[in-house]
């Protein structure tokens, strides 16, 4: 089947499946495969439960007419996210970075809201099944799209941008994540860089938090360019801690304060970002404050809770060298009171592993605290005399034993080390 002729029947059924146990009525149900499964052998029970269409790559197991046989199920989906993509006149913004990516996408997503049907990628479906599906649930009434792109080698970022053809871009920074893959820092700046060489290539623009120099030096030769900062920018603002939520007070032109229920300074460069890509298409300061303060993390960014007599700042989801230390800094030098750590091993690190725990484990003791708890194998042999577990199982186990009383605690750890459990 060409791709126009199998783009017709998307648009008659235009919602997409690869999980048969999420299916419902009237979807097409793509059946990717992966190490341990083929969702080849799904198809019938997909047809059964009244998906619409199946396209598969095993014709052995087309046994309806319904069955789309392809050469690579991976493939076609992208290339139809492509098509798709290519039917839009409107602008498409590409968001990638090491720490603060999904956050910043939905605070664009929020403050263009505002003025536009705004279409961005949910949660962080944001790699090479994510990035196709995020294009096609884009619909004919969309005026913006949002597309977020996270990676973890060379290549992947420019392989999605060819699939998602972005006029706009933002890095929103280059820390030490996914080392194992990109092979140090050189390599997460060259593999981030991968959407400005694009933009660069493609004549796009690209949105520039100028407090990052590396950034000036990746954007070189990109003609338009919008900035935003402390100084030295298009669009300004000043960081104000209120206790623990971050306040951002926009200067020049735009003085206004945004009151955000944001947790840690280290966010105010996600809430320049989207005050400068807002005003860039020209929605009025006044909606862009309202989107902001109207925004709520959870899944746990940046989230603060109260549970009985403790506070939490839960920032759980992920957690690499830089994000890790940005967090603990602004923690030590919020006003809390009994201020305790909870804190877990940093996945990707490959052969820098033992060393960068080794140095998060010096930046904890410069501090005093109530009390640390260290999780993770990361953290074996170099938790010095802090209470340490393989497990957050086991981490729970002992919190309910030895419940806190009356603590504020950061939880910071990779999205594996599962550090909610703790949280209870």
């Amino acid at each position: 089947m060409e791709l126009p002729e199998l783009y017709k029947i998307y648009l008659q059924h235009p919602q997409i499946e690869t999980d048969t146990r999420k299916l419902q009525p009237g979807v097409i149900y793509f059946a990717l495969s992966g190490p341990n499964f083929d969702g080849n052998t799904f198809a019938a029970e997909a047809l059964a439960k009244g998906a619409a269409y199946v396209v598969m790559d095993n014709p052995a197991l087309a046994t309806d007419a319904r069955c789309i046989v392809v050469p690579d199920v991976l493939q076609t989906l992208q290339q139809l996210a492509k098509y798709h993509r290519q039917q839009f006149s409107i602008p498409f913004i590409a968001i990638t970075g090491s720490n603060g990516k999904t956050t910043t996408k939905e605070l664009i997503a929020a403050v263009l809201g505002k003025k536009y049907v705004t279409y961005a990628t949910t949660g962080n479906l944001n790699n090479h099944i994510g990035v196709p599906l995020t294009l096609l649930k884009i619909k004919a009434d969309a005026g913006m799209a949002i597309i977020e792109m996270g990676a973890n080698h060379q290549k992947e970022i420019a392989s999605y941008c060819e699939i998602a053809l972005p006029d706009y871009g933002l890095i929103t920074n280059c820390g030490k994540a996914h080392i194992e893959g990109f092979g140090g820092i050189e390599g997460v700046r060259k593999g981030k860089g991968e959407l400005f060489d694009f933009l660069r290539a493609n004549g796009g623009l690209v949105f520039r938090n100028t407090s990052l120099e590396y950034l000036d030096g990746m954007a070189k030769g990109i003609a338009s360019q919008v900035t935003y900062g402390t100084d030295n920018a298009t669009y300004l603002g000043r960081p104000v801690m209120d206790g623990v939520f971050l306040k951002v007070e926009l200067g020049g032109n735009e003085e206004t304060t945004i009151n955000t229920n944001l947790v840690g300074e280290y966010n105010f460069p996600n809430v320049m970002a989207a005050v400068a890509v807002g005003r860039h298409f020209g929605v009025p300061v006044a909606d862009i404050k309202a989107a902001i303060e109207a925004y709520n993390p959870d899944n746990s960014r940046s989230q603060y809770l109260q549970k009985g007599s403790n506070t939490f700042i839960m920032d759980a989801y992920n957690a690499n060298p830089t994000s890790m230390r940005a967090a603990i800094l602004n923690f030590a030098n919020a006003a809390l009171p009994n201020k305790a750590l909870w804190i877990g091993g940093m996945k990707e690190m490959g052969t820098a592993e033992q060393e960068e725990h080794q140095q998060l484990v010096a930046l904890i003791a410069s501090y005093t605290w109530q009390s640390v708890i260290l999780v993770g194998k990361e953290f074996k042999g170099l938790q010095g005399s802090y209470p340490w577990f393989e497990t957050s199982a086991e981490a729970a186990a002992f919190i309910h034993t030895h419940p806190p009383q009356n603590s504020s605690i950061l939880v910071k750890g990779s999205r594996g080390s599962k550090m909610e459990l703790m949280v209870s």
